[in-house]
């Protein structure tokens, strides 16, 4: 998979961690991709287990328990063991 794909998860990560995705239509600019593709990377972090909601109120989804994703490599001391 080529590196944007995950730089665009995490990403989306981090505007979920902030509650600034804005509106489908907003966040899916602020990825750089088609609102249809952004419902699939939404999908894609659900399927690994973030419980995601949208909240019409703030405008923006959220996760329902804190927690976070980390989509880069990580060396030597960088590990937790």
């Amino acid at each position: 998979m080529p590196k944007y794909y995950f730089d665009r998860l995490d990403h989306l990560n981090s505007l979920i961690r902030k509650k600034a995705t804005g509106t489908p239509e907003q966040l899916a600019k602020k990825l750089n991709v088609s609102e249809r593709t952004t419902f699939e990377y939404l999908d894609i972090l659900k399927s690994l287990g973030a419980d995601i909601r949208y909240s019409r109120e703030r405008q923006s989804y959220y996760y329902t328990l804190d927690g976070t994703f980390d989509f880069h490599f990580k060396q030597g001391s960088q590990v937790r063991g």
